[in-house]
């Protein structure tokens, strides 16, 4: 009985990974969630951590969502006394045995001119397009306006 126990615990272990993230090659999508924004909102965004398992650097190209017209890249960082957002049109570098995190207020996917509202515990279609690992697929958890981390 206590072999069967172990077994059990070594198989849920191997097995936990894949059902907490998405993975292509040697890029892990982990957490990822988006927020409920304001009623009549056109904006969104969504957030994750995306682990490079791998030897070799990638870059997070693109992503997009059939509920809304445009994803952008963007960051979010201090210039003085202000936030500055700005588009990274060139992508989010992910060097290689490194976890890049995409959060409210940091680096972050921006859903531009909603073509639906982002209702909290629905979720978004998303897809995301790597230089190297190619397209990653995700059912992102949409939680409240004030969520931190994934519902």
């Amino acid at each position: 009985m206590q072999f069967f126990r172990v077994g059990v615990l070594a198989l849920m272990m191997c097995t936990a990974p894949t059902a907490f993230a998405q993975q292509s090659g040697s890029i892990q999508i982990v957490t990822p969630f988006s927020r409920a924004p304001l009623p009549n909102a056109g904006t969104g965004g969504a957030y994750f951590s995306i682990a490079n398992l791998g030897t070799q650097d990638d870059i997070l190209l693109s992503a997009e969502t059939p509920v809304a017209e445009e994803v952008q890249l963007h960051s979010m960082a201090m210039d003085g006394d202000v936030m500055r957002m700005r588009q990274m049109p060139d992508g989010i570098p992910v060097p290689a045995g490194s976890t890049v995190v995409l959060e409210p207020s940091g680096l972050h996917l921006m859903l531009v001119r909603l073509k639906q509202p982002l209702k909290e515990g629905d979720t978004l279609p998303l897809t995301l397009n790597f230089e190297k690992a190619g397209t990653i697929d995700l059912e992102v958890p949409i939680g409240s306006i004030a969520a931190r981390k994934a519902p």
